[in-house]
C-alpha cells in the first residue's frame, strides 16, 4: 500500500500535467502596426518628450530590442538613457529607464516608482510607467490585493501629476512548454513555469484591462508575448477557462525574451509610444 504522504505529490504532479496537456493555441487574430507605418511627425514628437520607464529583467530585454531597432531605423531619433533611481531627473527630453524594486515583491516596485516621481525636481514626465515582472506572481499571490494597491496608487499619482500621462502595463507571461522533469521541479518550487502562477498573472491582466480599458493608455505586453507572428495565441486551459502564455519561440529560458521575442515586443513598444502622445 502506498504511504499517504507519498500520494499528495503524485496527485499534484498529475494535475499539473493535465493542465499542461490542456495547452492550446486559439485562432484569434491580432494585427499590429509596423514601424514604417508610423508617420515621421510621430517619431519627431516622441523624441521631444520626457519619458520614464521602470522595470527589471524583461524590461531590459525590451530596451535591448528598442536600441537595436533604433540603430536600424533612422527615423526613430529617440535618446535612450539608463538612469540610477537615486539620481533620477527629467530635465531634458528622451527616454529614461531604470531598474526598480525587487522581484517577488510587487509592492516594492509601486513604492519605488512613487519615490522616483517625487524626486523629479521641477521637471514633470510627459509619459511615465513601470511594469511588474512574471516573478512578482506565484500560485499564492493575492491578485486582488496587489491590484488594489496598484490601482489606488496610480490614481493618486494622476491627481498629483496632472501634466503626466501614466501608462498601465500588463504583467509578462512565461512559456508552458516543458517536459516531465520541469514539472517535477515545480513541486520543489524551482520552476518558473508553475501553471497556477500563470493563472494569477492572467487574472491581474484581466483586472487591469477591465478597470482601465478604453479609459487609460495600456501597453498590453502580455497580449504581444502570447501572440504568434500569424496572429494565433499561445494558451492553456484550466477548469474550462483559457489563460495565455508566452510564445515558446520568443524565449530561451521560458520567461525572458530572446532575440526574436525582444524585437517583436520592442517594435510594438515603440509604435505604442509614438502613437500615444
Amino acid at each position: 500500500m502506498i504511504a499517504k504522504s507519498l500520494i499528495s505529490p503524485f496527485i499534484f504532479l498529475f494535475s499539473m500535467c493535465l493542465i499542461g496537456c490542456g495547452r492550446q493555441t486559439s485562432t484569434q487574430q491580432s494585427s499590429y502596426t509596423a514601424l514604417n507605418d508610423v508617420p515621421l511627425s510621430a517619431w519627431k514628437q516622441l523624441a521631444s518628450k520626457k519619458i520614464y520607464f521602470g522595470h527589471q529583467s524583461v524590461g531590459a530585454n525590451i530596451i535591448e530590442g528598442v536600441k537595436e531597432l533604433i540603430k536600424e531605423n533612422r527615423q526613430i531619433n529617440l535618446n535612450v538613457t539608463r538612469m540610477i533611481p537615486s539620481e533620477f531627473t527629467l530635465q531634458t527630453s528622451g527616454f529614461a529607464h531604470s531598474e526598480i524594486g525587487k522581484n517577488g515583491d510587487p509592492h516594492s516596485k509601486v513604492e519605488e516608482f512613487v519615490k522616483i516621481l517625487e524626486a523629479r525636481g521641477d521637471a514633470e514626465a510627459d509619459l511615465a510607467f513601470f511594469k511588474f515582472c512574471y516573478a512578482d506572481f506565484d500560485h499564492a499571490t493575492d491578485v486582488n490585493r496587489v491590484f488594489e494597491y496598484y490601482r489606488t496608487t496610480m490614481s493618486r499619482l494622476k491627481r498629483l501629476h496632472p501634466s503626466t500621462t501614466f501608462v498601465y502595463v500588463t504583467v509578462p507571461l512565461v512559456s508552458m512548454q516543458e517536459g516531465f522533469k520541469d514539472w517535477a521541479k515545480s513541486i520543489l518550487g524551482r520552476s518558473m513555469k508553475d501553471p497556477y502562477a500563470n493563472v494569477k498573472r492572467n487574472q491581474f491582466n484581466d483586472l487591469l484591462r477591465t478597470e482601465f480599458g478604453g479609459k487609460e493608455l495600456i501597453f498590453d505586453l502580455a497580449g504581444i508575448e502570447s501572440t504568434f507572428p500569424d496572429g494565433r495565441r499561445a494558451a492553456f486551459t484550466n477548469a474550462g477557462k483559457t489563460y495565455y502564455v508566452l510564445v515558446p519561440d520568443y524565449t530561451n529560458d521560458g520567461g525572458h525574451l530572446n532575440e526574436a521575442g525582444r524585437r517583436i515586443v520592442a517594435e510594438q513598444f515603440l509604435v505604442f509610444l509614438a502613437t500615444s502622445l
